[in-house]
């Protein structure tokens, strides 16, 4: 981040919530400050700077598909995004976080299976996440080749399909997909009380819709996730009609292999995080890494055709 950036990014988010009156009561908070965003909040205005290598045709590509589906995504408050100090910017309406005591799985996989019903522009480019999980893969081999974490994660990931290493085109080019979800994807828009919707189009594209339900898969896999709550997100995916899994019987021949694709990720950036912290892997780390070794024991789940 550049030493200018963050408060040329509070002028923007004050700019964009004040738009029709300059009187400005309230003040700003960071919301994120990260090498690959940061996120000010101005009164009901957010404003992001996005990763410096974003490509600026396929965000706003991006933007405009979620100014079209505001019943899903929180639509952005304009439809190009701008330059600032060599990031691009966005500026969208705050939303109410999720309450990690009361996730709103019913609503998430609601959410996802009308995301994934919803016809793709055909302009739209693929969705970035095996590519982001790549990336966590060429950073564990930089920066922490030689934990003894490593190994295993990268065993796993060897044995991945390409198309879920990120060298090959995916198998489904049409389906409208988040990319990246997680419970930090929801907000209730309007704050406080509106309904559900996703935020953040980084990753917004075309590809294999189960992408978007591995996370919560690895999760429950792994043991992260009580089982409870993985059924009740499978359920109302199912019954929203995601085409992501079959309507009935056993999901995990289509979600195996993103689900270990997101494991596999998730574990790379918590050995990487572990070493550049200079402490050991803690309790949920370690089980990343050990679902990571006993991958190589089970065989991949083969698809439905």
């Amino acid at each position: 981040m550049t030493t200018d950036l963050l408060p040329a990014l509070a002028d923007r988010a004050r700019a964009a919530a004040h738009a029709r009156t300059p009187a400005c009561p309230c003040g700003a908070a960071t919301l994120a400050d990260r090498a690959d965003a940061t996120v000010v909040r101005h009164a009901g205005t957010v404003a992001k700077a996005h990763a410096p290598d974003t490509d600026p045709t396929e965000l706003a590509l991006r933007v405009t598909t979620a100014a079209h589906l505001p019943d899903v995504l929180v639509p952005p408050l304009g439809p190009t995004p701008v330059d600032l100090h060599g990031r691009l910017v966005t500026c969208w309406p705050y939303g109410t976080p999720v309450d990690p005591d009361a996730a709103p799985w019913e609503a998430a996989a609601a959410l996802l299976a009308l995301l994934h019903r919803t016809p793709a522009p055909v302009t739209l480019p693929p969705m970035r996440g095996p590519a982001k999980a790549a990336r966590a893969i060429a950073a564990l081999r930089t920066r922490a080749a030689q934990h003894p974490g490593a190994a295993p994660v990268l065993r796993a990931w060897a044995a991945l399909p390409a198309w879920a290493r990120g060298e090959a085109a995916m198998p489904d080019a049409v389906t409208l997909c988040h990319g990246d979800l997680h419970l930090g994807q929801l907000v209730r828009h309007p704050a406080p009380e509106g309904p559900w919707l996703l935020i953040d189009v980084d990753d917004l594209g075309t590809g294999v819709p189960a992408w978007d339900l591995a996370r919560p898969a690895a999760w429950y896999a792994c043991g992260l996730l009580p089982p409870d709550e993985w059924t009740r997100f499978l359920a109302a995916y199912r019954a929203a009609g995601g085409p992501a899994v079959p309507p009935d019987g056993d999901p995990w021949p289509a979600l195996d292999v993103p689900a270990r694709a997101l494991t596999a990720q998730t574990a790379a950036r918590a050995v990487t995080k572990a070493v550049a912290a200079g402490r050991a892997l803690d309790e949920v780390e370690r089980s990343l890494v050990d679902a990571c070794a006993r991958m190589a024991s089970v065989a991949l789940a083969s698809p439905r055709s």
